[in-house]
């Protein structure tokens, strides 16, 4: 045999050593995706953005998402040019906004995948202090909303607020201008607790009332108004997460125990305990909106990803098995980035009820091993009415409860920073009264101006950036305008592609290193048998 066929043999070798030391095996090799693609919510679109990131990591999965709002993934699917869709309601069929019955053309399921808090976003200062500790309560919610209340120091909106000496300022209400699960969730909620106050029903489509009502594209156009200088005044409904991510803070709304509450993940996942589940999964609110215990957030609901449960012009088999992988991997490992960006994990029941749909998409994987599903609201062998998330939420603090105090501490993108009090009634989350001019505790012994730019300010008109480093606030000094936009998280761990590199690595390691050294000991070889001759 001549040197090259050895070195060949040899080369082959190598390889095979070389993919068996970083783990790929046939099984593993063989386990391909195909693309999928789906549409609408955006009320959700953070957290599919950061799974879709995670999968594509893990398992070399291509899962392609427009967030072109709820009303538009429903008519996606409808017109079945997308696999999947996102939305915060179900199909329509007697809509009450006048809008066409939206009627489904293949077999579907609503499944779970996300909960979360629709919040109250604002922007408003105080004798050039930015407010972070907004309190209003329902009806005054929704006069904001229907313009019958119009300016920052209405009565109305002063005695929600008795730590605040409120502004002469006029209020606008920045509203959703497409189709939106968001505005019907938001819409939902104020005609079932004041119908003698809005009076349009349940409604996708958000009307534009008066002229100071602006009207923005997703919640991205509606958070970005809001946190830009000239949405001074501004207030909004968006999901928890775009606030976060802005650096802004939210309203904390009144509860039926008669206590302020912000959105947590928490303060979510206990509201969800009230929840009831519709036979086909779509979910009534009512208890939420009316449960009595005060760690409530009444404006708490969830997400679902409309399923097809049977083929169509462009859902397939093959597509079926990635969709059906992708929705394991969110209702259980995917929760656990939940609460960090700005959403509340599901809850053991609604996990059962997606691992049920799961079942019928075509092509599936297969349901879910709940002793390895990795969801932080339960653990193997508890019950699906428990949630480990709500047993553990906090007591709201007594000045977070309805009467003469107000806690200063800040909220949403904001928590760092507490508001100066300037109303008799502001007081620190110890009770110690924290009225006056030269600034407010920050409820742990500090104190915080309450000056300059947005949420996470600490100095007083110089920009203001998140906590991943964009700017969100110019800062009285101009500058670029303020921007919202979807969280990134770390990666987990490593995937596919990742080894795949690695054994690259290796095998371009024994390419340079190997040739040589076993040419020099073949030649050695042919030597020593010429001089044995």
């Amino acid at each position: 045999m001549n040197v090259r066929a050895r070195l060949s043999r040899l080369a082959v070798g190598a390889i095979a050593l070389a993919l068996l030391s970083v783990g790929v095996s046939p099984a593993h090799a063989a386990d391909s995706y195909v693309p999928i693609s789906g549409s609408g919510s955006t009320w959700s679109q953070n957290a599919l953005d950061q799974w879709r990131k995670n999968v594509a990591s893990n398992y070399g999965m291509t899962v392609n998402y427009s967030g072109n709002g709820s009303s538009a993934g429903r008519t996606d699917f409808i017109n079945q040019t997308v696999d999947f869709a996102v939305s915060e309601i179900p199909f329509q069929a007697n809509p009450q906004d006048g809008s066409p019955p939206e009627v489904p053309t293949s077999s579907y399921a609503y499944m779970p995948i996300v909960a979360g808090g629709t919040s109250l976003m604002y922007n408003l200062k105080i004798g050039g202090q930015r407010v972070t500790n907004l309190r209003l309560s329902g009806p005054v919610i929704a006069k904001i909303f229907t313009g019958a209340i119009t300016n920052w120091n209405d009565p109305a909106i002063q005695a929600d607020n008795p730590g605040l000496a409120m502004p002469d300022k006029t209020i606008t209400p920045v509203i959703r201008s497409d189709g939106s699960g968001t505005s019907a969730q938001f819409t939902a909620w104020m005609a079932a607790q004041f119908p003698d106050i809005w009076t349009y029903h349940m409604t996708s489509q958000f009307p534009v009332i008066n002229s100071t009502f602006k009207a923005q594209n997703g919640s991205l156009g509606v958070a970005g108004y809001v946190s830009q200088d000239y949405g001074e005044g501004a207030i909004t409904y968006v999901e928890y997460s775009y606030a976060l991510k802005s650096g802004f803070p939210v309203a904390k709304v009144l509860n039926q125990a008669g206590y302020y509450i912000e959105p947590t993940y928490q303060s979510v996942a206990v509201a969800l305990m009230g929840a009831t589940i519709n036979p086909d999964l779509t979910q009534n609110l009512d208890g939420v909106y009316n449960n009595t215990d005060p760690r409530t957030y009444p404006m708490s609901s969830y997400s679902y990803m409309i399923v097809p449960t049977q083929t169509n012009k462009v859902f397939t088999t093959d597509k079926g098995k990635t969709l059906s992988k992708f929705a394991d991997y969110m209702i259980c490992e995917g929760q656990q980035q939940a609460s960090a960006l700005g959403y509340s994990p599901l809850p053991m029941n609604l996990v059962q009820a997606a691992s049920d749909v799961i079942t019928k998409i075509p092509g599936t994987v297969g349901g879910v091993d709940f002793n390895s599903c990795n969801n932080p609201t339960f653990k193997p062998g508890d019950s699906p009415s428990n949630n480990q998330l709500a047993l553990a939420a906090p007591q709201p603090k007594p000045c977070d409860k309805q009467g003469p105090t107000q806690c200063v501490t800040g909220t949403g993108g904001a928590a760092q920073q507490a508001t100066a009090g300037t109303g008799a009634g502001a007081v620190n989350d110890d009770g110690t009264s924290a009225s006056g001019g030269g600034g407010a505790s920050d409820g742990s012994g500090g104190t915080s101006s309450g000056a300059g730019g947005g949420g996470a300010a600490t100095n007083a008109g110089g920009p203001v950036y998140d906590a991943n480093g964009n700017q969100v606030s110019p800062g009285s000094s101009g500058g670029p305008a303020a921007v919202s936009a979807p969280f990134n998280l770390a990666a987990d761990g490593w995937g596919t592609p990742q080894y795949i590199m690695l054994a690259a690595g290796v095998l371009l390691l024994l390419a340079v290193v190997l040739p040589p050294f076993l040419s020099r000991r073949l030649r050695r070889s042919g030597n020593g048998s010429k001089s044995s001759t």
